[in-house]
């Protein structure tokens, strides 16, 4: 199958690690020019680059704060200045404040204050990169957007409201978005993992935990992010021309 991304300009937000990193290393070897982005671990963006460009690749590393739509606007700013386009956003990048889903107090004990704060990052800064990208997008008319969400967006988990309730909130953007961008040939999709293995993962989430997902699932283990990724190039490529407004789970069955 050919995916056409030689002549592509692909960002992938926080790719420094994770499903990120999976993304941007799986792009670039399809020849996508690839912007990658970190937060506050330059060294390990800068590895990706140098990995990708002894690869034959070509690639940027760019610094984006989900919290700062000033940030945002010159990551985009930067890849476009670089490559003189941009095709491919990947909304990948996730703010979980000082604490994560399972290291949250009661919902009645959250303040208001990191209750706005998740939702400022994670719905907000799509919504920042969204806009950003857009113009290159309509100039030619042409252009794939990839929201990555997450089970618990719709299976829920104690502990992840606001993280459940951000990540559902780029569900109904991403339909929105697919009605009023597919005239201007821009696709706009959801990709959904479950729990997946990655370095933040692994680390904050007890071990005794991850054996009983992997055992609720049909497959009997947890997905690495390399398995999530082939799901996010097929549909920020040129080889998608019909599946737009979904929302497609890539867990290994887990619901």
């Amino acid at each position: 199958m050919d995916l056409d991304m030689e002549s592509r300009v692909v960002l992938v937000t926080g790719s420094s690690q994770g499903i990120g990193q999976a993304a941007a290393l799986a792009f670039a070897r399809e020849g996508a020019r690839v912007g990658v982005t970190y937060h506050a671990n330059r060294e390990k963006a800068e590895a990706i680059v140098e990995t990708i460009r002894e690869g034959g690749g070509d690639a940027l590393a760019v610094k984006l704060d989900l919290a700062s739509t000033e940030s945002i606007r010159e990551a985009v700013a930067r890849i476009i200045e670089r490559w003189s386009r941009l095709d491919v956003l990947v909304n990948n990048a996730v703010s979980w404040g000082d604490r994560g889903p399972r290291e949250m107090p009661r919902f009645e004990d959250l303040s208001s204050d990191a209750w706005r704060g998740a939702l400022r990052a994670n719905v907000e800064g799509h919504f920042d990169a969204i806009q950003a990208v857009l113009p290159s997008m309509r100039a030619r008319r042409w252009g794939r957007i990839l929201n990555v969400s997450s089970g618990i967006a719709v299976d829920g988990m104690a502990g992840a409201a606001t993280y459940g309730a951000a990540k559902a909130a780029l569900h109904g953007l991403t339909r929105s978005l697919s009605i009023e961008l597919g005239p201007a040939g821009i696709l706009v999709n959801v990709v959904m993992p479950g729990l997946t293995l990655t370095e933040g993962m692994t680390a904050r989430v007890p071990a005794t935990f991850l054996k009983e997902r992997a055992k609720a699932s049909p497959i009997r283990r947890l997905l690495a992010p390399e398995e999530v990724v082939p799901m996010i190039v097929f549909l920020c490529s040129a080889a998608n021309t019909a599946v737009t407004g979904e929302i497609i789970r890539a867990s290994g069955g887990i619901t």
